[in-house]
């Protein structure tokens, strides 16, 4: 992705007109000071650190053994039953 020097007085000018730029068209800048590059405007990513995965899975609700027992039991007889239904033409009326 293109990264466009940008001016801290042209930004603070035309603040919304970037910020704009940068949720709709996703571009990104790279702020001015002097000669100097001191930070970047950029869209924030949308998705998740993998890093983040193990927290993520620890946070999920806990099922008690009764129920997981009961998901299990579910699950191995939905895939019996699959196993065993005839494959049909979804396009057929």
């Amino acid at each position: 992705m293109h990264t466009t020097p940008l001016t801290i007085p042209e930004l603070m000018r035309n603040f919304s007109r970037y910020v704009s730029r940068v949720l709709h068209q996703e571009e990104r800048f790279i702020l001015i000071e002097g000669r100097k590059p001191v930070a970047e405007l950029r869209p924030v990513s949308s998705g998740r650190l993998l890093g983040e995965l193990s927290s993520l899975v620890n946070a999920l609700p806990k099922l008690d053994p009764t129920d997981a027992d009961s998901f299990a039991e579910d699950v191995t007889r939905i895939r019996y039953e699959l196993e065993r239904e005839e494959l049909r033409d979804p396009w057929e009326s």
